[in-house]
């Protein structure tokens, strides 16, 4: 792990891996350590993946302000991490609810963007519904072993934390495509590769910015948009709807595909992303 301090002092971790042009990635979680990323599903075959553990989490610095957790605080970071790699501009990736930060990073430094790659985007900075058509999705999965289990405990409240990370466990195979050995080894280690903190200050008092979607519609950069088929948060039909903001905005459906596509199908992922960013 590589290292840098932030706009305030706070000493943040980065991991490069990989070859070929650089793509600078943000993990979601959120407060999840980026390792949840992998190398994802190969795509660092052919782009040099910069891969930032977020304030608080992984090999990064708790920082002394918790405020600084709040996803448009998090913006600051991308730039201090920009500024220290020296590059004028980057392709950014971002997944699940750094889809938030990277959306607000591309409305304030739309200067700094060549690409932008959004991953099964959290669309609360946005003020969209994360869950249209969710019904419809659950039911086309009721074929499954799994199924019953899974959606009993999507709903479920848990009274503790034994409880509720044994409903986290059996609503897992909700999040992919298929509940296989590689699903399986990803949702087991998530327990550990959360910070608390860093969850819990994501979205603390954080108001949405009205003028965000005009912002965006005015973003010259390329923007990627993919959504797995069966994801449930956001659905695909939620990922149409944040798509019109954009006026320069490519989106692919992954067949087959939950939250973490790059896990369900690793070639047609790669070739997806590497297409998209060498357009």
């Amino acid at each position: 792990m590589e290292s840098f301090r932030s706009y305030d002092g706070t000493e943040l971790a980065y991991r490069t891996v990989g070859s070929g042009p650089p793509l600078v990635c943000i993990p979601g979680g959120p407060g999840q350590a980026v390792e949840y990323l992998g190398e994802l599903g190969g795509l660092s075959s052919c782009r040099t993946l910069i891969l930032l553990d977020n304030r608080g989490t992984g090999a990064s610095s708790i920082p002394a302000d918790p405020a600084t957790y709040r996803v448009d605080r998090l913006v600051d970071d991308v730039e201090a991490l920009r500024q220290h790699l020296g590059f004028d501009s980057v392709d950014l990736f971002g997944h699940s609810a750094s889809g938030g930060t990277c959306l607000l990073y591309a409305a304030r430094h739309p200067e700094r963007l060549n690409h932008l790659v959004l991953v099964a985007p959290s669309l609360r900075v946005v003020g969209l519904q994360s869950d249209i058509e969710v019904d419809s999705v659950l039911a086309g999965r009721a074929h499954e072993p799994w199924h019953h289990a899974a959606v009993t405990a999507l709903h479920a409240e848990a009274k503790s934390r034994e409880e509720l990370e044994r409903y986290r466990w059996q609503a897992a195979p909700l999040l992919y495509g298929r509940w296989n050995s590689a699903a399986q080894a990803q949702a087991a280690a998530e327990p550990v590769q959360f910070a608390q903190a860093a969850t819990d200050g994501f979205y603390e008092e954080y108001q949405p910015d009205p003028t965000l979607p005009a912002r965006l519609a005015e973003l010259g950069a390329p923007t990627l948009l993919l959504a797995g088929e069966y994801d449930i948060w956001p659905t695909a039909a939620a990922v149409r709807q944040l798509a019109i903001l954009f006026d320069n905005v490519e989106l692919v459906t992954q067949p087959g595909c939950g939250h973490f596509p790059w896990v369900d199908d690793p070639a047609a992922f790669v070739a997806i992303v590497d297409a998209f960013l060498a357009s």
